[in-house]
Formats: structure tokens, sequence, C-alpha cells
């Protein structure tokens, strides 16, 4: 028998391809309830893992790169137009935004399948 090391199954998770992608998703999600450290390390897995992975997974880590940052334009145009009271909506609105980018996410990413329009800024 060779001598391989045994997987401990963390490798995984953290190895760029389907289940660190799904990672990502679940910390992006993670960062409403916990604050914003888990986005900011889903988006360094993102562009960690983004080189060295399948047409598929590059895919993925491209929209949930871009669902980061346009998220936080988003949120900085929403904070200033707080001081005109329209701003208390669109923040609501741009955290559904981001919630239903996960799931979309998510969903493809469970079925092995690419997400069709990267370039999106909508949905």
């Amino acid at each position: 028998m060779p001598d391989t090391p045994a997987k401990t199954g963390s490798g995984d998770w953290l190895a760029p391809g389907k289940n660190n992608v799904t990672l990502v998703y679940i910390l992006y999600l993670a960062g409403f309830v916990l604050g914003g450290v888990p986005t900011l390390v889903g988006l360094v897995f993102c562009y960690v893992n983004r080189g060295g992975a399948d047409q598929v997974s590059q895919n993925h880590y491209r929209y949930a790169i871009r669902t980061f940052w346009i998220g936080l334009l988003y949120s900085l145009i929403s904070g200033l137009l707080m001081i005109v009271g329209i701003g208390f909506l669109l923040i609501v609105a741009v955290a559904i935004w981001a919630i239903v980018r996960c799931v979309k996410g998510l969903q493809a990413a469970s079925a092995g399948t690419p997400i069709a329009n990267v370039e999106s800024w909508l949905l």
C-alpha cells in the first residue's frame, strides 16, 4: 500500500471547487448574523481559490466577488441616502438582494451548474 496521507475532510472545503464555493456562499449569509468578518473570509477564499478552480467554480468565485463589491457599493450609496430618509428602505433592499444572490449561487453550486449571467448588477 502506498504511503498517502489520510484525508481529514477539511481540505475538501478549503481547496478550490464545489465545496469551497458552497462554503463561500454560507459565509456570506453568516455575515448577516455574525457581522462582516465571515463575509470577508469568504471573499478571501474567492480570491485565493479562483485561479486553481475548474470553470464552473471560477464562474461562482467571480459571481461571489462581484456580489461583495457591488453590495458594498449599494450599501455605501444607501448609507449616504439615509440623510434624506430613503436610505433606510434601500439598505433593506440591498440586504434582500445579497441574500437572493447567495441563495441563487448555492442552488447553482449544489446542482454543479454555472451562474447564467455573472456580469449582472441585479440578480
